[in-house]
């Protein structure tokens, strides 16, 4: 696929992905993306993230806890 931003050439990868439900933050390892190889630009598949919502609406394991900041400016 070509990146919409930079006209590059883009490609499969595996990725971290930061991903807000009903108010939570979640970070998803291992999600596959479509990534520019020259801008970073990355883009999900509608599945994909259906997939996700499906996962994290229901019962899941959870990796590990982390602690975010949020800071206003």
């Amino acid at each position: 696929m070509i990146c919409e931003f930079c006209g590059k050439q883009t490609a499969k990868k595996k990725v971290n992905k930061q991903h807000w439900l009903r108010d939570k933050l979640y970070i998803i390892e291992n999600v596959e993306a479509e990534v520019c190889f020259e801008c970073g630009e990355r883009y999900f598949h509608a599945t994909t993230l259906d997939n996700i919502d499906r996962i994290l609406e229901k019962e899941h394991e959870v990796k590990e806890h982390i602690h975010v900041e949020v800071v206003s400016m």
